[in-house]
This record gives structure tokens, C-alpha cells and sequence, in this order.
């Protein structure tokens, strides 16, 4: 039977510039076989174009169009639910920017009159900017973010992902941030499916390194749910989380015998 799988990409198909072995035989011998392969990530600091070159050149073949990233997922989101009048204040790097222009998504003028703030990962995050959001919020801005992840995995270990910076927010307004329109949230799984994939969610099987983004996704969606170990989760952490994944698996080279 036809099967659809969501592909995270840091940790799951390379850290960094480096492919984890076997990652791309196995994208291969899914699309040889006949199965849909979608590539699902939530860092917001790259494009999707970006990706689709960077996975081709590690000799996975890949079409914009089984790209997604959380940026993409904004701006279909606020395209959906902005006003004539509203406005959009962004904290992040310019492929959110672009993303978000693409939709003809309206950026404030003046931060603080902004109806939407858009929380991306921004490396060059200033108090200046955290003012602008909060300046926002205290006039009733609806707060997003393009995805959760505290961190990011690299080659070495990890560094400060988005999370670092809805906490900033989070700390300044006393108010948790609900609205995450990457993953784990309903919204992209939902576009995945039914936009992308085409798909059930029992069809489908969502493969990442995360429990707290790919695995809770996947279980409140209904679809079957991978774990690999090959970026942030240890045995170790499968131990006390709520997020059981239906599969562990060493790394991203082992899929096909799903």
C-alpha cells in the first residue's frame, strides 16, 4: 500500500552540512518503491529554495514542492486571517521576511500599532526588538511563532533555536505564547496532509529527532510517528516522555524496513 512520509531535516536527514549515512539511499528506495517523501522542517532562518539546493547537493533529488518550513506555514496562516488593515511585526531573518512578502503580507510601519507579531529564530535578537513586541502586545497584538524548538542541533551540539526567543517575550508579558504555526501544531499537519501529502493520517509517518515537535505532532495527528536517534533525543529522554514515538529508530538509514 501507498505510504507518505514527513521527513524533519536537522538531525534527521544531516547535521549541519553533513548527510547522516544512509539518508539519502533510503529517501531513494522510498520514492522507488512508489511512496510520497515530504521534507517538514521548522527553522525558519533558511528558504525553502534553500533546502531544495542543499538537499539535492547531498544527492537527494527533491522538488520545491515537497518542501515545507514553518515560514511557509505563517504566511499561509496570516494570509487566511489578516484583515484589509492589519499589520505584521517580525521578529526574525530575511527568508521569513521574504516568505511572508510573498503572501503580500503588510508589515508595520509603527512596531507598536502592529495586529500580528511574528516570532521567527533571529540570530541578530536585540532588546530593541523584544520592546517592539511587547510595546505590541500591550496594545492587544496577536502573538505567533513560527515553531517551539529551544534549540537547534549542529555538528557540535546545539545552539539557541526560536524558543530562546518566545521566552524573552514570554518573560516580558507574563503570558504564554499558544499560536505555533510550525510544528507540533495541528495547522501544519493538517496542510502537510491534505495539501502536500494528499493523504490519511494513518497513511503517513512522520520521521524526526524530536519528541516534543515531530513525535507530539504526529501522535495528535494520527499519524504513525518515528523517532530517530541521530540529533536531540536519547534513550535516555524516551524514558520519562509523554511523546512515545510507535517507532525508534537508530537513524533515518534503517526507514525502508518500516
Amino acid at each position: 500500500m501507498l505510504k507518505g512520509f514527513i521527513f524533519d531535516l536537522d538531525g534527521t536527514i544531516y547535521l549541519d552540512d553533513h548527510m547522516i549515512e544512509g539518508a539519502a539511499q533510503a529517501i531513494k528506495t522510498l520514492k522507488e518503491r512508489g511512496d510520497k517523501v515530504v521534507f517538514l522542517t521548522n527553522k525558519s532562518i533558511a528558504s525553502r529554495v534553500d533546502y531544495v539546493e542543499k538537499l539535492n547537493s547531498m544527492e537527494i533529488e527533491v522538488e520545491l514542492d515537497e518542501v515545507i518550513n514553518s515560514n511557509y506555514i505563517t504566511a499561509h496562516y496570516l494570509k487566511s486571517v489578516m484583515k484589509e488593515d492589519d499589520t505584521v511585526y517580525v521578529i526574525g531573518e530575511q527568508p521569513l521576511f521574504d516568505e511572508l512578502a510573498s503572501e503580500d503580507i503588510k508589515l508595520a510601519e509603527i512596531p507598536a500599532s502592529a495586529s500580528y507579531v511574528v516570532l521567527g529564530w533571529d540570530r541578530q535578537f536585540t532588546y530593541d526588538k523584544l520592546n517592539n513586541a511587547f510595546q505590541a502586545w500591550r496594545n492587544g497584538a496577536e502573538i505567533l511563532a513560527t515553531n517551539p524548538d529551544r534549540t537547534c542541533p549542529v555538528k557540535d551540539g546545539e545552539i539557541p533555536d526560536c524558543g530562546a526567543m518566545i521566552g524573552a517575550l514570554e518573560g516580558a508579558t507574563g503570558e504564554q505564547v499558544k499560536m505555533i504555526t510550525g510544528k507540533p501544531s495541528s495547522l501544519m499537519a493538517k496542510y502537510v496532509l491534505e495539501n502536500v501529502l494528499g493523504m490519511k493520517a494513518d497513511q503517513c509517518y512522520m520521521v524526526g529527532d524530536r519528541l516534543e515537535t515531530d513525535i507530539k505532532m504526529a501522535n495528535d495527528a494520527g499519524i504513525h510517528s518515528v523517532l530517530v536517534l541521530s540529533g536531540i533525543t536519547t534513550e535516555d529522554m524516551l524514558e520519562n516522555t509523554e511523546h512515545r514515538p510507535d517507532f525508534v529508530l537508530e537513524s533515518v538509514k534503517d526507514i525502508a524496513t518500516l
